[in-house]
């Protein structure tokens, strides 16, 4: 989610004070041991907390790229990263700063068609005095569900093409996804929709909430299905304009851009615990089988939505 603010002190000797081991739970099945290996690799302290512009960024941008190409996934458009530029809060007049996406396609079936956008931040919040802000959760955790959910895509195709997007910058104001959708690799037009993941490992609270249907509200029949046969219960909300600031979070990540758009949304997200925008949002305090059953929920609301893409009406 966006932070207030964004600063960053960074020098070797606080980062190597600053490195901690991550002793993450052990889970009972490889689906689940390999999701929790992915998420504390990408949120170990080597990745420096993926701060847009730093070296961890890049680091974990080779990471997740190596991993879309050992699956066999392919670029969208002529490479994977796909660089822009932005003003961020706080910049001076006539400053910018850069920031890189990566974008996979995976054709449907019927190729040609309404394209579903699947999508997750990479981004962090680097290093603050000498701590490492890791973001296990805030999103390494939307990440790694993703990669899974285009593994599985790539063996069982959908019918429609779906890219999946992993954007920089969002805790600067959702620069990446603000770029992406000024300038997609398709036709702005063709987006039926978007299904964005941020924050869905810690079960603090015990509940995955699902926004976007109040703005909506033919999507929610598909969310509850998938909540059916996927056996998770989750809960809708977060959505409307009548609830105390902070709680609406129809803008709160990547796909308010979307929204901005008037292009169909749903959110999955846990509500802030203890550890949000902290430097202890690490992988140890993930629960796996809640981050398991989030990320299955996830699979069956994109098997869902690919379904029903070509009924959407923007």
């Amino acid at each position: 989610m966006i932070a207030s603010r964004i600063s960053l002190l960074l020098s070797a000797v606080l980062l190597t004070s600053s490195l901690r081991a991550q002793t993450i739970p052990a889970p009972q099945d490889s689906t689940t041991a390999r999701l929790m290996q992915r998420l504390a690799t990408l949120s170990a302290d080597s990745m420096e907390g993926r701060r847009t512009g730093t070296p961890g960024s890049a680091r974990a941008r080779a990471w997740i790229v190596q991993q879309l190409k050992a699956m066999g996934a392919r670029p969208a458009a002529g490479a994977f990263e796909m660089p822009f530029m932005f003003r961020g809060r706080g910049m001076a007049a006539g400053d910018s700063a850069a920031g890189v996406n990566i974008i996979a396609r995976i054709p449907g079936r019927t190729p040609g068609g309404p394209v579903l956008v699947i999508s997750a931040h990479y981004d962090h919040l680097g290093v603050r005095n000498g701590e490492v802000f890791n973001g296990a959760d805030d999103d390494a955790s939307g990440c790694v569900a993703i990669l899974t959910i285009a593994e599985r895509l790539l063996k069982d195709p959908p019918q429609h093409d779906v890219l999946v997007a992993f954007f920089d910058a969002e805790e600067m104001g959702l620069q990446g996804a603000r770029a992406f959708v000024n300038a997609p690799p398709v036709p702005l037009a063709s987006i039926a929709a978007n299904l964005n993941l941020d924050m869905v490992a810690r079960q603090d609270a015990g509940t995955l909430w699902v926004s976007g249907t109040s703005h909506s509200p033919f999507l929610k029949p598909l969310a509850e299905a998938a909540s059916k046969a996927s056996g998770v219960a989750v809960r809708f909300g977060h959505d409307t304009k009548d609830l105390k600031p902070g709680d609406d979070w129809t803008g709160s990540s990547d796909h308010g851009a979307f929204h901005g758009k008037g292009i169909p949304f749903l959110y999955l997200g846990v509500e802030d615990h203890p550890d949000y925008h902290k430097s202890g949002d690490d992988a140890a305090k993930v629960d796996p089988a809640f981050y398991r059953s989030s990320v299955e929920f996830a699979a069956a609301l994109v098997r869902r939505l690919d379904a029903a893409t070509g009924t959407f009406a923007r």
